[in-house]
């Protein structure tokens, strides 16, 4: 097992390596000149040459992305005297626009992205297994039907469609809810709770059902096989023989989805964050976008990526443990 780990650990080294070598020269080879959108409309060539200059977009490649990997370790400042912002590690640098540190600005909108996540995983997780469970043991009745047309249904409607569906039904006509607002758990909860149960539920909505028909075929799937039958045969009740050898191997291929699911999320839910008005990762994201921040949009970037190799670690070494014909060498 040690010797799997060391080696798992090695791989996920280079992959993050790779990816920040990429993602650094796609915004050094393909995005548009920072330079320009700084320096505005009424702007000369000679200015936008200081601006590069003073940003250090004038250097070769290799040595902006040395600089990078450096500072990233290090440290770095940005300006001089008492209005200079310093970040210490992990420095991803500082904003083009707002020249604050990119790392304090993530960290900053990162409790709100944790909380839309974290919910989001728990219904889903609650919905998608319970309804596959229930579907796959019940096969053809008339629940199985209805959560299938219910999981189609889902995955054909868009968040942002079914955010502002919610929005419209929730807070305008029946006012059950009111409008999300940046309050936090500690000074009310219960409104801190009817602030994030819409982008909750949106989020859930979606994945649920992919995890619903996903657990629904792995149950079938696993019923059918001859362990199973054999427990039966042998006289044991059938809820012992679902919980212990069935439920097992057909939830090993959810732990998969759902590293890989709520790492991304982890990144930001750019359309649910923006639909309602939270100030998450995701929300910084788009800003970022659209006012051509490359710095803070690829911090995200490898934000993101960091949360999905990390999780793609844990649900190899969760594999062993779940699922007893996964077998690792060393």
């Amino acid at each position: 097992m040690s010797s799997f780990l060391a080696r798992r650990f090695g791989f996920t080294l280079v992959i993050l390596v790779l990816i920040s070598v990429i993602t650094f020269g796609i915004f050094f080879w393909l995005s548009p000149d920072p330079a320009v959108s700084i320096c505005g409309k009424a702007c000369t060539p000679a200015t936008i040459g200081t601006i590069r200059e003073q940003l250090g977009l004038d250097r070769p490649f290799f040595v902006q992305y040395a600089q990078f990997v450096t500072d990233f370790f290090t440290g770095s400042t940005y300006g001089t005297g008492p209005t200079a912002v310093r970040c210490s590690f992990p420095c991803l640098g500082f904003s083009f626009q707002t020249h604050q540190a990119v790392w304090a600005m993530i960290a900053s909108r990162l409790p709100v992205s944790i909380t839309v996540a974290v919910g989001a995983a728990v219904t889903w997780l609650l919905a998608g297994v319970i309804g596959g469970v229930l579907g796959g043991v019940k096969e053809g009745t008339w629940w199985d039907r209805g959560a299938l047309v219910v999981a189609l249904g889902s995955i054909s409607l868009p968040n942002y469609f079914v955010a502002l569906i919610l929005q419209y039904l929730l807070v305008v006509q029946l006012q059950i809810l009111p409008f999300p607002s940046a309050v936090t758990f500690g000074e009310d909860p219960l409104r801190w709770f009817e602030t994030y149960l819409m982008p909750w539920l949106v989020l859930g909505f979606g994945y649920a059902a992919m995890y619903l028909r996903l657990v629904r075929t792995n149950v079938i799937d696993t019923l059918n096989e001859n362990f199973y039958r054999t427990a039966r045969a042998k006289g044991l009740p059938t809820s012992l023989v679902l919980r212990r050898h069935a439920l097992r191997p057909a939830l090993t291929p959810v732990v998969t989805m759902f590293g890989m699911d709520f790492a991304a999320l982890l990144g930001g839910a750019i359309i649910v964050e923006t639909v309602f008005g939270l100030n998450g990762v995701g929300k910084l994201t788009a800003d970022s976008i659209t006012k051509n921040d490359q710095p803070v949009i690829m911090g995200v970037t490898l934000l993101v990526a960091c949360f999905v190799v990390v999780a793609n670690l844990v649900v190899d070494v969760l594999y062993t443990a779940l699922d007893p014909r996964v077998r690792t060498s060393g």
